[in-house]
C-alpha cells in the first residue's frame, strides 16, 4: 500500500505545492456471481485491501491536470471540452466520470491530482471503478458536493459505459464506495438493495493473478452482455412479463430452450444457473456452511468456462491446482475473464502454505509467474487524510 506521506511529498514535487487531501477506494474481488451484475441478478463481492489513492488540490481556473504515479504520465484538461484521449487511455475514467459531474449541473472548478494505486491492473480486481470512485470523491469533496455511495457508483458506472465504452454491470463501482470491512455483500443489481455477509474469521480470501492480461473495452466481454439482451428478446415470445434474464429460472429456460440458438443459449444458461448459485451460496456462508459454499465456487467455474467461454487455458491450471490442494473449499475465476485472476476460499490454517504450491504449481504447468494475494475485506472509499 502506498504511504500518504509519499504521496503527499509527491503531489508536492509535481504541482509546487500540498494536496488538501488524499482519498482512497478499494478493488474487489466477487467471490461468486459473474456476470450476473448487467443481467439485473446477485453478486456477492468483497472490497479487498488494495486501493487506489488520489492526492488532490483545487484551482481556480477550469484546467484539471492529473498525473499517474503507475504510468508515469501526465495528461491536463479543459473541463469545457472533455473528449476522449487517444495518447492517455487511462485518463479517461477520470474524464468520464468528471463530465459525469458536470453533467449533473454541479458546481466543478479545476483541479491537481495524483494518482497511485495498488490494485494490479488487468487482473479481474477492478482498478478502474476503483479509480473513478477514487477520483469521482476526491472532485466531490474538494468542491462541496454531497452525493450518497449509490450515486457515486453510478456516477462512475456511467463514466465507464458512456465515456470509456466498457459496458459493465454496478457490482464494481458498487463495490469501491460501499464495501463493508468483514464482510461480502449481497448486492441484488436490480434494485441495489443489499445484505452484509460476514467473513468467518477461520477461513480467507485468496486471490492469484494468472498474469494473463485482458482488454475488456471493445472485446468478447461487450458480446456476452449483447448475447444476454438477445435472449431476453427472443424468450419474450413465451415469457412476456420478463425484462431480464434476472426473470427467468433454470427451469424456465430448459422448457423454452428450443426459441434460442446454439450460439445463445449456453450464455443465458449460465446466467440464470449463476444467479441460483449465488443466491445459494449467500445462504451458506452466512449459516457457515463453508464446504457447501466451496462446491457452489467450483461449479460456477465449471459454468464460466463451458457455458459463458470467458476463461482461458492458464486460469483453468490455477482453478485445478487450487481445488486440489489442503484446505481451499472452492475456487474459480473471478472478474469479467479472458485472463485476470482466481479467488479461492482457504482455511486460514492452511492459507501460508496453499499460497506458495499454488504458486510453484502454477509456474510448473504453465511456465509463467502467479502474484497471490490473501485479501482481507475492507471498507469502501474513504477520506486517508487532509491537509
Amino acid at each position: 500500500m502506498p504511504e500518504i506521506s509519499d504521496l503527499r511529498d509527491a503531489f508536492t514535487s509535481r504541482f509546487g505545492t500540498h494536496p488538501r487531501l488524499i482519498v482512497r477506494a478499494p478493488g474487489r474481488v466477487n467471490l461468486i456471481g459473474e456476470h450476473t451484475d448487467y443481467n439485473e441478478g446477485f453478486v456477492l463481492p468483497i472490497a479487498i485491501d488494495r486501493a487506489t489513492f488520489v492526492a488532490g488540490r483545487a484551482r481556480a481556473d477550469q484546467t484539471l491536470r492529473v498525473y499517474s504515479e503507475n504510468f508515469g504520465e501526465e495528461d491536463s484538461f479543459n473541463l469545457a471540452t472533455i473528449e476522449r484521449s487517444s495518447t492517455h487511455p487511462w485518463s479517461n475514467y477520470v474524464r468520464g466520470v468528471v463530465k459525469g459531474l458536470l453533467a449533473r449541473d454541479l458546481p466543478i472548478v479545476g483541479a491537481d491530482l495524483l494518482i497511485e494505486s495498488d490494485v494490479p491492473l488487468g487482473a479481474g480486481l477492478s482498478s478502474s471503478a476503483s479509480l473513478e470512485v477514487a477520483v469521482g470523491y476526491a472532485m466531490q469533496l474538494l468542491n462541496n458536493v454531497n452525493l450518497l455511495g449509490e450515486e457515486l457508483a453510478l456516477l462512475a458506472q456511467g463514466a465507464e459505459n458512456s465515456f470509456v465504452g466498457m459496458q459493465c454491470g454496478i457490482m464494481d463501482q458498487f463495490m469501491a464506495a460501499l464495501g463493508r470491512a468483514g464482510h461480502a455483500l449481497l448486492l441484488d443489481c436490480r434494485d441495489l438493495s443489499y445484505q452484509l455477509i460476514p467473513i468467518p474469521p477461520d477461513v480467507r480470501v485468496v486471490v492469484c493473478d494468472s498474469g494473463v492480461r485482458h482488454t475488456l473495452v471493445g472485446s468478447e466481454y461487450n458480446e456476452r452482455r449483447a448475447a444476454c439482451h438477445e435472449a431476453v428478446r427472443l424468450l419474450k415470445a413465451r415469457l412476456p412479463k420478463i425484462s431480464a434474464l434476472r426473470d427467468v429460472s433454470p427451469e424456465q429456460l430448459q422448457a423454452n430452450a428450443d426459441l434460442l440458438p446454439p450460439a445463445i443459449l449456453p450464455r443465458a444458461r449460465h446466467v440464470v444457473t449463476e444467479i441460483r448459485r449465488t443466491l445459494q451460496a449467500a445462504e451458506a456462508l452466512e449459516h457457515g456452511e463453508l464446504a457447501a459454499f466451496g462446491a457452489l465456487m467450483d461449479a460456477s467455474h465449471a459454468s464460466l468456462r463451458d457455458d459463458y467461454e470467458v476463461s482461458v487455458p492458464e486460469i483453468d491450471a490455477l482453478v485445478e491446482l487450487a481445488q486440489a490442494l489442503p484446505g481451499c473449499y472452492g475456487s474459480r475465476i473471478t472478474g469479467g475473464g479472458f485472463g485476470g485472476s482466481t479467488v479461492s476460499l482457504v482455511q486460514v490454517s492452511a492459507v501460508e502454505q496453499f499460497a506458495t504450491q499454488l504458486a510453484a504449481g502454477y509456474k510448473a504447468r504453465v511456465g509463467r509467474e502467479a502474484r497471490v494475494l490473501i485479501c482481507t475485506p475492507s471498507e469502501g472509499v474513504s477520506r486517508a487524510a487532509a491537509y
